[in-house]
């Protein structure tokens, strides 16, 4: 164990800004140097267009004799040769862009340099809330998921509830420990999905990572929805406002999230401390109160059976009662986000974590049994709870009031998770690259937008009802619980350290556990809502598979060497091997074809003008015109009776390129730039569409000469 975190250690973490930009292997550094000895082109580097000045005194922006403003410096000299962009080069040049950036800034806040990754960490009492409002919340509707399974056996049924809770505790220990020794092994974070895919190999890897994603999606919208009821459970009036309130949360905590690990730490600390502080309140009050009548059980209210107490039934409350776990994953998730020692700091909150969630789950059942609450349509058992606890003052509003928080803000552990797992997929190539991206202030922007759309979604599309979610939310979760803990046995079984049959022995009793829970779920809630999980996961892993797929054949295609597959003209790897065609299509002569024809020209290569005309005659006309310019260029002109230009110019130059196909065709475009945008509809483009023609055309290579119209 020590070895490997020293490996570990000097390895760091892989969340750094420069995971976009993956290094080249040795084969490739091997082909570039052989590319390189061969390379000839030109060097003289006094002919670039370089301040020469740069570099060889620091200067300070001042006032001129011009201009009473200073100007902005874009860039700061590092060193000799290399430039450091400042903030100011990243403003839009035009008065709206500018706008919608100062907007942005003023909700997000202003970028953070790329360094400052090292300091967006979170210590262990900022970590503690933000990893663990998911888990700790769960306990506001956990329990009362299972009691509402039980009570439709009857009244009675609702004694099995202690011996239940029991088995979930249990269950819930076992986990936690199996989790507590999966971070020292696996201090890079992402959990379930590189634990499993290490160990099982790629498909499980790839299926614990799709029971994670839904798992995230589902805690913010279950989250979401149980927040929004117990807003209504204490002002009905707001009602039939549940989806409107529920999107406008998730707006909320995307905005947060947006702004930074270490902002949005700081936003959500309180609320889940408030919550744990009044739910250990109403815990002392009310088993005060039990102690008072000497722990004597109140009746429940009478409740006729609708079910007949069998087998599936307690399955399918063990189950229920079993979403009380969900988030305990989310530290080993986030390991890279804590702050140095990362490994140690995160099991140290885990360990927090796992004994809160305990303590408040057991106490709650207890306390529930005590009283003789029983699940209400109308009212939540923790609201009940806090009537009977508190019937006067303010203890039920504040209790009230924290619940709703802790339960709108538990969703803040998926908008923590989500995007890094997305991070770790991406740079394994089984998600899109753009998820490796880290937005102005050093969070996964990407990702955190993708989970905001896709959890409103599903929160529309249920209504806000969490009883409806309910159902789909523990497959995934326990998938991802029984990969993880079944790839850590194989890891030990590999590594075989000191003390490698007792860790395996932990890690084997919460597969074990997880996979029953597994099974359980997907069994005795399958018709119910969770055949939808069942089935997502296997058709993401699917998408996963496909994606992976087409970036593999895309680095085969881009790797420094010429692909047997890849046309003549697009294996150039020297610049004596490129053979050029420019040609340059030409509408009419004007100031704007001629700037073209002249840029084209001074490449030195051979030109070819071509001109596209709707009848004989303009042709006639044309060519006329050119001779009159002088016939400086040769002149392929092209009769379109049917008067199209796009398709006509495409097979033409596709048909050159047939004859050559070794050839490289760059094809110049002449482009008129309107400042003004509200003018632009009353131009063809042709230019662009001339562009998304050629675009799948090999060998071809289109740019434009702009010339700029300023009113």
């Amino acid at each position: 164990m020590g070895a490997e975190r020293d490996d570990a250690a000097q390895a760091g973490t892989v969340v750094t800004p420069s995971a976009e930009f993956p290094p080249l292997g040795d084969e490739e550094r091997a082909a570039l140097g052989r590319i390189g000895e061969r390379w000839r082109g030109p060097r003289r580097a006094d002919d670039l267009p370089v301040d020469p000045t740069l570099g060889r005194h620091d200067h300070h922006p001042a006032p001129t004799r011009f201009g009473r403003l200073a100007p902005i410096d874009m860039f700061t000299v590092a060193q000799p040769g290399e430039l450091v962009a400042t903030g100011a080069a990243d403003l839009p040049g035009n008065r709206a862009g500018r706008s919608v950036a100062r907007v942005r800034r003023t909700l997000i806040g202003p970028p953070l340099s790329s360094a400052s990754v090292l300091y967006e960490r979170m210590r262990k009492l900022v970590a503690l809330p933000v990893l663990s409002s998911d888990l700790l919340s769960s306990v506001a509707y956990g329990p009362e998921a299972m009691l509402a399974v039980l009570v439709l056996a009857g009244s009675a049924a609702l004694g099995l509830a202690l011996p239940l809770a029991a088995v979930l505790v249990v269950l819930m220990v076992a986990v936690g420990l199996s989790y507590r020794q999966t971070i020292p092994a696996y201090p890079h974070g992402a959990g379930s999905y590189i634990v499993a895919g290490d160990n099982l190999g790629r498909t499980p890897g790839l299926a614990a990572a799709a029971g994670l994603m839904l798992d995230y999606v589902l805690t913010v919208s279950v989250s979401i929805a149980a927040g929004v009821h117990a807003v209504t459970s204490a002002l009905p009036g707001l009602g039939r406002s549940t989806v409107p309130l529920g999107v406008l949360v998730i707006a909320v905590l995307l905005a947060g999230n947006l702004r930074g690990v270490r902002t949005a730490g700081n936003i959500f600390v309180l609320p889940t401390y408030a919550f744990v502080v009044v739910l250990l309140v109403v815990l002392a009050v009310g088993y005060a109160k039990a102690a008072s009548r000497g722990f004597a059980p109140l009746p429940p209210p009478s409740a006729p059976a609708a079910e007949g107490l069998g087998l599936l039934l307690v399955l399918r409350a063990f189950s229920s009662g079993a979403v009380s776990m969900t988030g305990i994953e989310a530290v080993s998730n986030a390991v890279p986000a804590f702050r140095p020692t990362e490994w140690r700091n995160a099991r140290t909150t885990l360990g927090w974590m796992v004994a809160m969630l305990v303590t408040l789950f057991a106490g709650l059942i207890g306390l529930i049994h005590l009283d003789g609450l029983a699940p209400r349509a109308d009212e939540t058992l923790l609201s009940q709870l806090g009537r009977v606890t508190f019937p006067s003052g303010p203890g039920y509003a504040i209790l009230q009031a924290t619940t709703a928080l802790i339960l709108l803000l538990a969703a803040n552990t998926a908008f923590n998770d989500f995007p890094r797992l997305l991070f770790f997929m991406a740079r394994d190539g089984h998600a899109p690259r753009r998820f490796l991206h880290m937005g102005d202030r050093l969070a996964f922007s990407n990702g955190l937008v993708a989970l905001a759309l896709t959890a409103a979604v599903v929160f529309v599309a249920f209504g806000g009802h969490t009883e409806r979610l309910i159902p789909l939310y523990a497959v995934g979760v326990f998938l991802a619980f029984t990969l993880s803990q079944t790839g850590m046995v194989v890891h030990w079984r590999r590594r075989r350290g000191p003390g490698w049959r007792r860790r395996l022995a932990v890690n084997a009793v919460g597969a074990t556990l997880s996979g029953l829970v597994l099974l359980t779920a997907a069994v005795a809630k399958f018709a119910e809502g969770a055949w939808v999980v069942v089935l997502a996961v296997p058709l993401l892993v699917l998408l996963f598979r496909r994606i992976h797929g087409h970036y593999d054949r895309l680095h085969r295609a881009l790797a420094l060497h010429s692909p047997p597959s890849a046309p003549p003209a697009e294996c150039d790897e020297l610049p004596q091997q490129v053979r050029h065609l420019v040609v340059v299509p030409v509408a009419r002569l004007n100031r704007a074809s001629l700037r073209a024809l002249a840029y084209a020209t001074s490449l030195g290569r051979p030109t070819l003008a071509v001109h596209l005309a709707p009848a004989q005659d303009e042709a006639d006309r044309f060519r006329d015109q050119w001779r009159a310019w002088g016939d400086h260029l040769k002149l392929e002109t092209i009769v379109s009776p049917y008067r199209s230009v796009i398709g006509p110019l495409a097979h033409y130059l596709e048909a050159l390129h047939a004859a050559s196909p070794d050839l490289t065709l760059t094809v110049i475009v002449p482009e008129v730039v309107l400042r003004r945008r509200r003018y632009r509809l009353l131009h063809s483009r042709a230019e662009q569409r001339l562009r998304t023609a050629l675009r799948a055309l090999p060998g071809v290579v289109v740019t434009s000469v702009p010339v700029h119209v300023s009113r």
